[in-house]
């Protein structure tokens, strides 16, 4: 099928392609249904096979996406065809034989993004790293997030898509923005964060209930 870009999403690839390099990362925040899988794909393409600009790139996403959305959605459209997707699942020896063959993309659900760490440790491979369903990573206390952190100055391509970017509220947001660019703008702490933009509750100083600007 060809794949005829309408205009945001010819506007987030560009972004995607011409992100400096090394900066920030990318957050792809838009509403589910508008093709932010092939958005990525598509750019992910350009910068690989007409840029030369990435070698390896994983994808991180929900364990059933990452069964078969990224690989249909390679399959399904004409441009995308010498992509190899990868997927990175099962048991742990079946996911060093995945790792082991020859791809463009990995894709790897995201409860094993510390394993990941942990069996790559200094010799990280992925220069692109694409978090699908950001939102997950909205814990700054969870493993995933702190794996990640961890690889975080090997990756020079970081991109981040979601439709709930803050789903529990905004602070919400503080953990998937520090993955972005490293605290630059909403801080490197969460405490300096929730000070900052939270009023604290009148009970207990310690629970922040509501931003002081609106979204």
């Amino acid at each position: 099928m060809k794949f005829i870009p309408h205009g945001y999403q010819a506007y987030c690839i560009s972004r995607i392609v011409d992100m400096a390099v090394p900066g920030p990362g990318l957050g792809l925040y838009i509403d589910m249904g508008l093709g932010k899988t092939v958005i990525t794909l598509t750019a992910v393409n350009e910068l690989k096979y007409n840029r030369f600009a990435v070698r390896r790139v994983l994808v991180i996403a929900p364990k059933k996406v990452a069964e078969a959305t990224w690989g249909s959605e390679a399959r399904k459209w004409d441009h995308l065809k010498l992509l190899r997707i990868v997927t990175v699942l099962g048991s742990a020896q079946k996911r060093v034989r995945a790792l082991n063959t020859p791809g463009d993309v990995y894709v790897i659900n995201r409860e094993n993004v510390p394993w990941l760490v942990d069996y790559y440790r200094n010799d990280w491979p992925f220069d692109m790293v694409v978090v699908d369903e950001s939102s997950s990573f909205k814990n700054h206390q969870a493993k995933r997030f702190k794996a990640l952190t961890w690889v975080r100055s090997k990756i020079s391509r970081m991109v981040e898509l979601t439709g709930t970017p803050a789903p529990n509220g905004l602070i919400d947001l503080w953990a998937q923005i520090y993955l972005l660019d490293g605290g630059e703008r909403l801080g490197k702490h969460i405490g300096g964060f929730r000070q900052r933009y939270f009023d604290p509750d009148q009970r207990n100083a310690q629970q922040f209930l509501h931003a002081l600007t609106s979204a």
